[in-house]
């Protein structure tokens, strides 16, 4: 079968990099710290826009924020968020660009206390028994996506609602919300049951 006549998600629409970013990222388990950290921050700029328009400008975000090291975005400051104001490759909003720097310093925290950005977002995975979904079936949020949210924002995280969360969790591989039909269904779990998740 080629790669265009696969059976995939709904929402992966015909967009070559779409389609691509849903074949070998969505849902695929992340154990690594910066991955997990950029994830969450390009979530939050997504908020009223559209993945695929954060995913056009994945590359620049990176260039932006030093591939989302989080000790070096922590250390950006006031004169970077005027920098990158400027910055047409990114998404120019004031409040994301300070939440990310923000962000980076809270998730220093964490990774003191807990060893690796990783070993606390795993966390929170739900229980993995549900069976296979179909895309009316897929939530918003979750409980376990409010509990996460309810927890970020208690140690200071900033637009880490719990929508914006749960696609955070869809996407790093904490729950596998392909549908039934999808060819990554299968591998994604695969992938998820191969994982040596931090912690587990």
């Amino acid at each position: 079968m080629s790669t265009t006549e696969r059976v995939r998600c709904g929402w992966a629409g015909s967009d070559e990099l779409y389609q691509h970013y849903h074949d070998h990222e969505w849902g695929r388990p992340v154990i690594d710290d910066n991955r997990l950290f950029e994830k969450l921050c390009l979530e939050g700029f997504q908020s009223g826009l559209s993945w695929l328009t954060i995913l056009r400008k994945r590359e620049n975000f990176r260039a932006a924020f030093h591939g989302f090291n989080i000790d070096r975005v922590a250390a950006m400051g006031e004169a970077d968020i005027e920098r990158l104001l400027l910055d047409a490759g990114i998404v120019r909003h004031r409040g994301k660009i300070a939440s990310t720097i923000n962000n980076a310093k809270k998730a220093q925290a964490i990774r003191a206390e807990f060893g690796s950005i990783a070993t606390y977002i795993w966390r929170f995975e739900p229980d993995r028994s549900r069976g296979a979904i179909t895309a009316g079936e897929i939530p918003s949020e979750t409980e376990m996506s409010k509990r996460l949210s309810k927890d970020l924002k208690q140690r200071g995280f900033s637009f880490v609602g719990p929508t914006t969360v749960y696609a955070f969790m869809q996407a790093m591989g904490l729950v596998n919300d392909h549908i039934d039909a999808c060819f990554a269904r299968p591998e994604s779990e695969a992938a998820r049951a191969a994982a040596t998740i931090p912690g587990k």
